[in-house]
């Protein structure tokens, strides 16, 4: 095991914030193609598990088409899209916004946040309200109780744990989302399985399906000038789910699985890290995503900085 990798912040000359980071890419092999930090260590992986909860709604029966499968898997930003599949998946529940178990929210995005204007939070607009309307989905068509779904030992949590031990590896934990929802405690080792798993799943199995709606629907995934949405958009094959406080799973076009954690929180040390494991496996990547990964520091409206990786 090597120590974790640094992300330097400069300005001018200067490094002026550090990021430690903690990751695994495993080879589609299953091998460990690349360790940094300890991958064994319990981390909260929060939405980068969102396409095995997506995967284990579809297994306990919930009909859902790939639009509404790709937001289920993913964090949207609150566009008109967004909450159109979300909207349109409950009326077809017989549902509508307020069964919905995730607080109120604004969008995620900043041009949907901007264009909410002085509006209140909706439980629609949370990021989290696609996953949300999946589980109760699989409640309706199960017969299992709507009241209670967010509780770790209600049906369709213990579903979702049992599916996230098929494909990854046990839970090492649990605790509340900020949706509310279970988080699940593995580690790193675990979420880049997760990741091999959606990679090489079988036709006609619910992480294939996840798969591919995700791939079909990157718009759904996240949103504009969002990393999940472009990292899918500019590389054909790519997988990419983010977590909050730093976390990234991502199957990069290559089939290898790679999982981080930013150790103090920090997301924008997710995106320099990703080219660097990029670039070192010979993975040509789009100005354009290279811009929004590891964005200049500027000073005075100019670049004046970078963040950089240092191993």
């Amino acid at each position: 095991m090597t120590g974790p990798w640094t992300v330097e912040v400069t300005r001018g000359a200067l490094v002026e914030s550090e990021h430690r980071v903690a990751l695994v890419v495993l080879e589609a092999d299953g091998t460990v193609g690349l360790s940094a930090g300890d991958v064994e260590a319990p981390v909260l992986a929060r939405s980068a598990l969102k396409p095995a909860q997506a995967a284990a709604c579809l297994e306990a029966g919930a009909e859902l088409d790939d639009r509404e499968l790709a937001l289920a898997a993913g964090s949207h930003s609150g566009e008109p899209g967004h909450l159109a599949v979300a909207a349109g998946l409950l009326a077809r529940l017989g549902l509508g916004p307020d069964d919905l178990g995730c607080p109120p929210a604004r969008p995620l995005g900043l041009a949907a946040d901007h264009a909410w204007g002085a509006r209140d939070p909706e439980r629609l607009v949370m990021n989290c309200s696609g996953k949300h309307a999946a589980m109760l989905a699989a409640c309706i068509v199960r017969g299992w109780e709507r009241a209670g779904y967010l509780a770790p030992e209600h049906p369709v949590q213990r579903h979702v744990r049992d599916a996230l031990a098929r494909l990854a590896g046990p839970v090492r934990g649990v605790t509340v989302d900020g949706c509310g929802a279970p988080a699940f405690a593995t580690d790193l080792v675990t979420v880049a399985r997760l990741g091999r798993a959606l990679h090489l799943a079988a036709p006609g199995t619910s992480e294939h399906r996840v798969a591919a709606a995700m791939r079909r629907h990157p718009d759904l995934v996240a949103g504009t000038g969002r990393l999940d949405t472009v990292l899918m958009t500019l590389l054909p094959g790519s997988l990419s789910k983010v977590g909050a406080e730093g976390v990234l799973l991502a199957v990069l076009p290559d089939g290898a699985a790679l999982a981080l954690k930013v150790l103090d929180g920090g997301a924008r040390a997710v995106g320099p890290v990703l080219l660097e494991v990029l670039g070192r496996r010979g993975l040509d990547h789009p100005e354009e995503l290279r811009t929004l990964a590891a964005p200049h520091v500027r000073g005075g409206g100019h670049p004046i900085g970078a963040h950089r990786v240092r191993v």
